[in-house]
């Protein structure tokens, strides 16, 4: 029988060169050369007070090192990344064979604040010394990510209070419950699960009360409106989504269309991107040109954002929610669309209205007059309204007239609870009230405007795929609006790293 050498696949001593591992062309390469070389680390100095008494600190550097090359690889997590300096050799010649506890990384991350932003304007100045910002363009947008909150925990003061009240309720009637059974023969384990569930409530209640009297105003929007908290993260919003509502952040990017470099980023708890747009457009300000193009998709367009952009002479294109309906190149879209599961989807079939439409109202726009179709005559409820920019006369039925009708059933959707009709009627070839988007939409349809606008997809959407699918972050794992952006600042600071590393940035 042949006999073979024994291989040990798990030696425990190995004289190994850390300097060797870190091979040029690859990311951890040029993330070491960087921030040994390139980047200005003595803002980190401040925070500590051991010049002449207290134990020695971890180098920043090789904190910074570690938790960039573990969102490279799409570790996320405090635990993951001290387990990976513990088994992965990168890691080990990353960290010098340093074993760091979970604790300490944490801490490092959730405390980083303004340096996360002063080590991103160090790498985007390394990138425009490498020739690698074109400034001819410059594609807005954001993506919505879950975070480190209860979508549960969500509400106005007025649903807290409600819940507060339900469980000292509940609470109560389990307390009179028990103390008329005091007599009675009880189980010592029902009698001990009892007692529990009614701490329980009690604790939970209090819980509410509590952050009720710490917050005593609702959450509120920048339009004034009422923004509902939460009691995880008070900074967080919901949002919707394709994939349903969650409870997160939006995180905003701004990307040249040279070699995809993030301009800026940041992240902010509010599913608005109109509000987003202005602010991201004075922050990449210092690097644009004159020439420079600003692009978005139609969920930061307002007539607002385009008289600001306006006045501020910034060249941009960002669409309506009717950019498509006018391309003629999207007439045939319908047909590419997925078909619903009929399985699966429990929506009602869209059907075809039996109710009278306006077109079947006798309506004279000269006499501003309007007949039903049973011969009643409505009464004029609005000449000039307004509605999305649309000027339209309204009217509306008499009760007199609705009442007694025999046709509710083929005029009104809810007969039992509608008792008149109303019926509008919009003036056609009216001149836009919106003088800047009406503008915006001459740009965007023109064909120069078409083919400049049709390069935002292909400059914004990879750097996206790159962080969420490559990346792997698809939640944040910190809670408040300012560790949340400067995670994001960080995971866009990888994504430069790598632009770098693919360029041949090194000694």
């Amino acid at each position: 029988m042949a006999r073979y050498k024994h291989i040990d696949s798990s030696p425990r001593f190995l004289a190994v060169d850390l300097r060797r591992q870190l091979l040029p062309g690859t990311f951890e390469y040029a993330l070491n050369y960087l921030i040994d070389h390139e980047l200005d680390l003595s803002g980190f100095d401040a925070r500590y007070q051991n010049d002449t008494t207290g134990a020695c600190a971890y180098p920043p550097a090789m904190l910074l090192k570690v938790v960039l090359f573990a969102y490279s690889q799409g570790i996320v997590s405090s635990r993951g990344i001290e387990r990976a300096c513990r088994d992965h050799i990168t890691f080990i010649a990353l960290s010098g064979d340093t074993m760091l506890h979970f604790t300490t990384i944490a801490t490092f991350i959730s405390n980083l604040g303004d340096e996360a932003a002063r080590l991103f304007a160090q790498v985007l100045y390394l990138c425009d010394r490498q020739g690698l910002i074109g400034r001819e363009m410059f594609a807005i947008d954001g993506v919505k990510l879950p975070s480190n909150a209860s979508k549960q925990k969500s509400g106005t003061r007025a649903d807290f209070s409600h819940q507060a009240a339900k469980l000292e309720a509940a609470a109560r009637a389990m307390l009179e419950r028990h103390r008329e059974e005091d007599n009675k023969p009880v189980e010592v384990d029902l009698r001990q699960k009892e007692i529990q569930r009614i701490t329980r409530l009690q604790e939970d209640a209090a819980q509410l009360r509590q952050w009720l009297a710490g917050h005593p105003e609702d959450r509120k929007g920048s339009r004034g409106t009422t923004h509902k908290s939460n009691r995880t993260d008070n900074e967080s919003a919901k949002m919707a989504t394709s994939k349903g509502v969650i409870q997160g952040y939006t995180g905003v990017a701004a990307v040249d269309a040279r070699r995809q470099i993030i301009i800026d980023a940041h992240a902010h708890g509010s599913g608005s991107e109109q509000d987003a747009l202005m602010p991201t457009v004075h922050a990449v300000a210092p690097q644009m040109k004159d020439t420079t193009l600003i692009t978005a998709d139609a969920g930061y367009h307002s007539e607002a954002n385009l008289k600001a952009l306006a006045e501020l002479k910034v060249t941009a294109l960002i669409p309506d929610n009717g950019m498509r309906q006018r391309d003629e190149r999207f007439k045939d879209q319908g047909k590419y669309k997925q078909q619903p599961d009929l399985l699966y989807d429990r929506a009602h079939p869209n059907k075809a209205s039996t109710l009278y439409q306006p077109s079947d109202f006798d309506y004279d726009p000269v006499k501003g007059t309007c007949v039903c179709p049973a011969g009643k005559r409505l009464y004029s409820n609005g000449n000039h309204c307004t509605t999305h920019g649309l000027t339209h006369h309204k009217f509306q039925g008499a009760k007199q007239d609705c009442v007694p009708c025999t046709q509710p059933d083929q005029c009104l959707r809810t007969p039992g609870k509608t008792p008149t009709r109303q019926v509008a009627f919009f003036q056609k070839h009216q001149a836009s009230p919106l003088p800047y988007t009406e503008r915006m939409k001459q740009a965007i349809d023109s064909p120069q405007g078409r083919l400049l606008f049709g390069q935002r997809l292909g400059t914004v959407e990879p750097v996206f795929g790159n962080l969420r699918h490559n990346k792997q972050l698809n939640r944040f794992t910190l809670r408040g609006q300012k560790k949340v952006d400067t995670q994001w600042k960080l995971y866009c600071l990888v994504h430069n790293i790598e632009k770098l590393a693919r360029h041949g940035y090194g000694p």
